[in-house]
């Protein structure tokens, strides 16, 4: 009699299953998470990874800062204090090193013949979210030699590259899709960003509107999780702030709010000149016949004999900027550091040095702010004007101007002040700077960038992506045979709320829904003697490679789920595979952006 109780009977769930079936049958049906949900974890995760990635690779440019210079100082400092050859030696060595390291890690990486690429925004827009992890290294070394050695270059490139290279590591490792793995890796240049700057809203917003064109929620959710977890991650290993906490500024007249548009207005028109500045520089040096070491070189005795004259060109600006706002330059002084920085940046950025360049344009704006503050003060000293909010606005209408995206911006000034008075002139003057731009610039940094690092090559191979470059390989099956008791075991193990049922070579003959067995989950005595056939749903919809997205979408109007299978024919059915609704939706939404 009792071999005949449910708890004892091979066929049927043991108590401690059926519990946990019951558990999962109730949250399934009061709160509906889905594959798009379980991406939020996933971007916390690399949220956390990219920080302490970024966290890395900062502790190592100190490390090599000090064996350079014998300074622990800021690297402003630093170089205040070397003697004049040495102010010139150290950035050739750097630039020299950097080269080295690129000639050396190029004719390496050449040999392996891989196919994945080493860019971030390729493998986000273009590519299949696979980032070659020894360019990726050969790229970084190269910039820590550049950055810890005073070139005019930013250090959040290759921050922004080692935190996309994680979350290229995680997608590859989880053997996701294509388009899954395009997001992680988009989440991690998110982190990047908010972990250089601690500006997790303008870093999810530079990547949405710069690299994947678009702010939908479905794309912008995991961004802003990835972005807050590595901004609090930063925070927590190496403290940090806003770069400028502003000390609350407000306007002494409502004739400055013209003033104020007006610097939208310069902005818009010097940003392409900065640009084609930066590009004519770039030219230049592609015409000198030297190798990656010699060019690099070259680019750091510029900035060496820059810093003879004046220390505040090295680095990548940030400690400039601080020192801009709090101290109280004079305008000819503000002048011609903005004149070195500009040659420096160029000089850097022409010669092929790894790195990015937007924390020196966020001087260069800030400066160019500031000298127009400062004209206008004198030019009508009644009004009071405070030119250190000129150049606050002149930071967020130059960078608006020259990366084409207004919205980033916006958020980027205001993260950096965290002054919220700011905020509708940052509006104002950072939508002015960019519709004055692209009359004249219809290629900003970054979109030249993606052009001219190959996107083309990628677009060709990848762009035209069918339902196979989305599928996700073993999907969880059962045999016809199996048993209730075998049935609700896989559906306690696993997430999803569908098991397919296969018969011979794999042959997809259905699917088992977690909805259709709840009836029988007190009922022992029918669930007994079922088998996976008696309750599989024989028309549940499948869909082969070979059949376009508007197919898949089709076949998932059909049925309530996350996931479809793949099958090879739509006659012999075998099973290959699964698609999700997620994956599609972000693939389209990449396709959105190539067609823009």
């Amino acid at each position: 009699m009792d071999q005949d109780r449910p708890n004892t009977n091979p066929r049927y769930p043991s108590p401690f299953v059926q519990l946990l079936l019951k558990l999962k049958v109730w949250f399934a049906d009061r709160f509906h998470v889905r594959e798009r949900q379980l991406m939020l974890l996933w971007a916390a995760l690399i949220g956390l990874l990219g920080a302490v990635a970024s966290e890395c690779f900062r502790r190592a440019t100190e490390l090599v800062h000090f064996l350079a210079t014998g300074s622990q100082m800021e690297i402003i400092s630093s170089f205040s204090q070397l003697p004049l050859w040495q102010k010139l030696a150290v950035p050739v060595v750097g630039g020299f090193l950097a080269g080295l390291t690129l000639w050396l890690g190029n004719r390496f990486t050449m040999r392996l013949r891989q196919k994945t690429t080493t860019d971030y925004m390729e493998a986000i827009v273009v590519g299949n979210g696979n980032i070659s992890v020894p360019a990726s290294l050969v790229k970084s070394v190269s910039a820590l030699f550049s950055i810890s050695t005073g070139a005019s270059i930013g250090r959040e490139g290759p921050l922004v590259q080692m935190s996309s290279l994680v979350a290229s590591l995680v997608g590859r490792a989880r053997s996701f899709p294509v388009a899954q793995r395009r997001h992680l890796v988009a989440c991690g240049a998110a982190a990047g960003i908010a972990s250089a700057y601690n500006a997790p809203i303008a870093g999810s917003f530079f990547v949405a509107e710069i690299i994947l064109g678009t702010v939908a929620v479905e794309s912008l959710g995991p961004l802003i999780i990835s972005a807050v977890v590595a901004t609090f991650t930063a925070q927590l290993l190496h403290g940090g702030g806003p770069i400028y906490k502003s000390p609350g500024f407000a306007l002494h007249s409502y004739w400055e709010i013209i003033f104020l548009s007006l610097m939208g207005l310069i902005s818009g028109l010097l940003a392409p000149v900065y640009l084609h500045f930066l590009r004519g520089i770039e030219r230049l040096f592609s015409k000198i016949s030297l190798g990656p070491p010699a060019k690099l070189a070259l680019g750091g005795a510029i900035v060496g004999l820059l810093a003879m004259v004046s220390p505040d060109v090295c680095g990548n600006g940030q400690g400039l900027l601080d020192t801009l706002f709090r101290e109280n330059w004079f305008s000819n002084e503000i002048l011609a550091i903005l004149l070195l920085k500009v040659v420096a940046t160029a000089a850097t950025f022409g010669s092929g040095a790894v790195g990015g360049v937007f924390t020196p344009t966020l001087f260069i704006g800030a400066a160019l702010g500031m000298l127009y503050g400062r004209c206008l003060l004198v030019l009508f000293p009644s009004f009071h004007l405070d030119p250190g909010m000129y150049g606050i606005v002149g930071m967020g209408s130059f960078i608006a101007a020259t990366t084409g995206a207004p919205l980033m911006s916006i958020l980027m000034g205001f993260e950096l002040t965290l002054d919220y008075t700011l905020a509708p002139l940052l509006m104002v003057t950072c939508v002015i700077g960019y519709y004055c731009s692209s009359i004249f610039e219809k290629r900003f940094i970054y979109g030249e960038s993606l052009e001219r690092k190959g996107a083309s090559f990628f677009n060709q191979q990848l762009a035209e992506a069918k339902i196979a470059d989305l599928i996700q390989l073993d999907p969880i099956t059962l045999p016809a045979k199996a048993t209730f008791a075998e049935i609700a075991q896989t559906f306690v193990q696993h997430p999803f709320q569908h098991i397919y049922i296969v018969g011979e070579n794999n042959r997809f003959l259905g699917a088992v829904s977690l909805h259709d067995i709840k009836e029988y989950l007190d009922r022992p005595e029918l669930a007994t003697m079922f088998i996976a056939t008696d309750l599989m749903n024989e028309d549940f919809p499948r869909i082969s490679p070979f059949q376009g997205m508007g197919d898949a979408f089709e076949r998932f109007s059909e049925v309530r789920s996350e996931r479809l299978p793949v099958v090879d024919d739509l006659d012999s059915c075998r099973l290959i595979g699964s698609i999700s609704k997620t994956d599609i939706m972000l693939y389209l939404s990449g396709k959105q952006r190539q067609r823009s």
